[in-house]
């Protein structure tokens, strides 16, 4: 770039748009499961507890929970692209081990490797693109890259659903989890540039913290960044209570692999196509009111899920979850990168990461739990309950962050 690197969407839109189509790829690798593996848990390995069935949930939960803990750090030591082709590499095996696996426990160590490449691939996407854009489009740049991530969720859980239907439950479906990953890291090692450099043209001086520091003030000890991660917690609890326990609600109920598919895909697809809006709207309107308003939506509508019946009404109510997912994922980011500061914001990232996902295991435990003592539909019904909690405590601690609004950065 002539004169130099600059901050702005505009200015790097080219390596912008790459690492939209990189993260599509790691939305993809997801995707590969949401329709497929709850039932191949049931019909290929005949598991029938759903403590059981979510064991996959709760070994991805954790393993991209910790992985999205150590990316940011990771990533201010050795560079972001090293560990975006690193995350790469941890993924090849995935679908290769799901399409073999002779009994569960290799399902479960896919997982593991699924959520340590998502932790650091979908991470350091995140982090690259707010290091380009600067703080003035900040939630539209989260907006774009979830959108295409969950865009490609949506997308793959759709098309493995129909080829689930047409060749069975393996191995066609996971075919092109394993394309994804060969195009990923093709991708991330022939042409995606390092942005660590572009930190210091947003940094005025330096505010020297502890990785326990960071830990303790993105956790617990800011008001906002508090109230983020206990929201983006939630909100991975019940995406994962809609991922593990959707499709068997639906199965039950007599639904088809296609129909079933549809119904998987219409949650991330509404998520994904919300997401833009919402990101540009949080740069306009501010993060506050668009993080409560959808954490409030997303309790109403898995009541309505729990109480539903038939393809209409949950297709609806998924509808309903990704709407209100859309307003407060991107956001979310964007409140994070607004409060800390840049020589620490791609650790408080990562933390704020570790929160978000490691909400996939507790939902994972949770709802296995309920739902094996009183049903799926309480499992749904509780998460709703926990989801608008969340809301409101968000109402009540969080400061608006959105630059230009002099952020409240006060520490109880």
């Amino acid at each position: 770039m002539t004169g130099g690197p600059r901050l702005g969407l505009r200015a790097n839109l080219p390596q912008f748009s790459l690492l939209v189509v990189v993260n599509a790829m790691v939305g993809g690798m997801l995707g590969q499961e949401r329709t497929v593996l709850p039932l191949l848990a049931e019909q290929v390995f005949s598991l029938s507890a759903y403590t059981a069935v979510l064991t996959y949930i709760l070994a991805f939960g954790l393993s991209k929970a910790i992985a999205n803990l150590f990316a940011g750090s990771l990533c201010d030591r050795y560079g972001r692209r090293p560990v975006l082709v690193a995350g790469w590499l941890v993924g090849l095996p995935v679908p290769l081990l799901i399409i073999w696996a002779p009994e569960w426990g290799w399902v479960i160590a896919a997982n593991v490797l699924l959520g340590v490449n998502q932790g650091l691939t979908w991470s350091t996407t995140v982090i690259m693109k707010i290091d380009l854009v600067g703080p003035e489009r900040r939630g539209l740049a989260m907006g774009f890259n979830e959108s295409a991530g969950y865009l490609a969720v949506a997308a793959t859980a759709l098309v493995t659903g129909y080829l689930a239907e047409a060749h069975g439950l393996r191995p066609a479906p996971f075919l092109l989890g394993l394309a994804y990953a060969v195009i990923g890291l093709g991708l991330s090692v022939v042409l995606v540039r390092e942005t660590r450099g572009f930190v210091s043209l947003e940094t005025r001086g330096h505010d020297r913290r502890s990785a326990r520091e960071i830990f303790v003030t993105t956790s617990f000890r800011d008001r906002s960044l508090s109230a983020v991660s206990q929201a983006g917690l939630v909100n991975n609890l019940n995406d994962g209570v809609a991922w593990g326990l959707f499709p068997v609600l639906f199965a039950v109920e007599g639904l088809t692999l296609a129909e079933i598919g549809i119904l998987t895909a219409v949650l991330p697809a509404v998520w994904g196509l919300g997401q833009i809006a919402a990101g540009a709207l949080s740069d306009r309107w501010g993060r506050k009111r668009l993080i409560t308003g959808g954490m409030l939506l997303q309790g109403a509508a898995l009541a309505w899920v729990a109480a539903a019946d038939g393809f209409v009404p949950w297709a609806i109510g998924a509808a309903l979850i990704g709407a209100g997912t859309a307003m407060v994922y991107p956001t979310l980011l964007a409140a994070v990168a607004d409060v800390a500061h840049p020589s620490w914001r791609a650790r408080a990232v990562g933390v704020y990461r570790w929160w978000r996902d490691f909400g996939f295991a507790v939902g994972a435990v949770l709802a296995g739990v309920v739902a094996d003592r009183f049903g799926v539909h309480a499992a749904v019904a509780a998460t709703a309950v926990v989801t608008a909690l969340s809301g409101l405590v968000v109402a009540v601690r969080m400061k608006e962050t959105r630059p230009g609004q002099t952020p409240d950065r006060t520490l109880l």
